[in-house]
């Protein structure tokens, strides 16, 4: 496999990998190179969470999303996750659980979701970035779930986050 690294931006890498087939032929694959990101699920109480409301340029929407944001370089799990957190919805977690990892999009991208619980939360101010418009809202789970199934919240990573939740605390 050669690849070729053809765009540098902010936050991501483009590449073209050229392969090599088990019958020989070689082909070419578009790949995005992303650093990672997490995903966080604050959660008040077994009956509300926290999501947010993002204008996401890409699809030209605001969608309902779990808070979450890319990796800085040499920035542990958790310190991004406590990071952005506490600039896109103002609160602070007392108590933190990773739940493993998932992928966007494997078909074009090599992103991972590191996927975290934040519970004990306290409020605090919000500090996005510039260039967000996010609004923090407390849902119940239950409408969270409705959300999904009417498909209202069309983000995968909060889909999963909230079912993921759901069967937690169906265990508990």
């Amino acid at each position: 496999m050669s690849r070729e690294i053809v765009h540098i931006g902010r936050r991501i890498r483009v590449a073209v990998d050229t392969l090599t087939t088990s019958a020989g032929s070689a082909i070419r694959r578009d790949l995005i190179l992303h650093p990672g990101a997490v995903v966080i699920l604050p959660v008040l109480d077994a009956e509300r969470v926290v999501l947010i409301r993002n204008y996401r340029f890409a699809v030209g929407e605001t969608l309902w999303e779990v808070p979450a944001g890319t990796v800085e370089l040499d920035e542990d799990l958790e310190s991004c996750a406590r990071r952005e957190l506490a600039e896109e919805t103002g609160y602070t977690a007392a108590t933190w659980t990773y739940r493993g990892f998932l992928y966007a999009s494997p078909g074009i991208l090599d992103e991972k979701l590191h996927l975290f619980l934040a519970e004990d939360l306290t409020p605090g101010a919000m500090r996005p970035e510039a260039d967000e418009q996010i609004e923090s809202v407390v849902l119940t789970l239950k409408e969270a779930i409705r959300l999904c199934v009417t498909g209202e919240i069309r983000d995968a990573k909060t889909i999963a986050s909230l079912l993921l939740w759901e069967k937690i605390l169906a265990g508990r």
